[in-house]
């Protein structure tokens, strides 16, 4: 018996699945927006996400992550400062519009 078994993708999907280029946000200027985004990738750390830094990652043949002594969010604040989260600012609210 003979058989092969197909993936279903193209090539290209592969290779965008395998070297993801994260694009760069703009520095931020306020330290509220700071301090918010900062928490919430420090939350997404504590859940498990992979961090963005480069000596941080896992080896890609095995795997393993990289042990360190870098609080999370020392390394969420790091990622910030670099640029490497995305966010996305919610649109102001229209007056008349928005709640009272």
């Amino acid at each position: 018996m003979d058989e092969t078994l197909e993936v279903p993708g193209t090539e290209e999907s592969v290779v965008e699945a395998v070297t993801p280029e994260p694009r760069k946000m703009p520095e931020i200027q306020s330290r509220f927006l700071y301090v918010d985004v900062s928490a919430k990738r420090a939350k997404q750390l504590r859940r498990g996400a992979l961090p963005r830094l480069a000596h941080l990652r896992p080896d890609p043949e095995t795997g393993a992550r990289v042990d360190t002594d870098a609080r999370l969010e020392r390394v969420a604040m790091q990622e910030v400062k670099e640029g490497r989260v995305v966010y996305e600012m919610p649109d102001e609210v229209v007056k008349g519009k928005g709640t009272k």
